[in-house]
């Protein structure tokens, strides 16, 4: 069951996450230049929705492997937490601003945490420090 869970934890973060973070880099540019932002902006809402899914089968994983204590874990869902928050509170929001008025101040900032703190759960997913699991 672990395997079933941790595959489907994986894909979704690469299906989900993955085209959040290349839309949302893409949107300020896109706003300034001549791209579509009304379009990177509707991918990045429809795949936050689906990036849901990326710790509802995080947390299932972490159950069946009895690793949901790991300092690992924990720090990953901290960061997870905070990359969620700010995608709706601060990306999200900044991108219909920015459609509206062509003003993208803080929305490439915003974004690069964002980005950072997916890459920093990537990474704690793999190197598993202290993990007992046989990494």
């Amino acid at each position: 069951m672990s395997k079933l869970f941790l595959s489907l934890h994986v894909l979704a973060a690469i299906i989900a996450i993955g085209p959040v973070t290349v839309a949302a880099s893409m949107f300020p540019k896109a706003v300034t230049g001549n791209g579509n932002p009304e379009l990177l902006h509707r991918i990045c809402r429809v795949y936050a929705l689906i990036g849901i899914s990326v710790p509802v089968f995080g947390f299932a994983t972490a159950g069946v492997m009895g690793v949901t204590g790991h300092p690992w874990v924990i720090v990953s869902i901290a960061l997870t937490t905070a990359a969620a928050f700010l995608l709706a509170l601060k990306i999200l929001p900044g991108q219909e601003k920015a459609i509206r008025t062509r003003d993208v101040k803080h929305l490439a900032m915003y974004t690069g945490i964002f980005n950072l703190l997916w890459a920093t759960v990537t990474v704690l997913m793999i190197l598993r420090p202290g993990s007992t699991t046989g990494a």
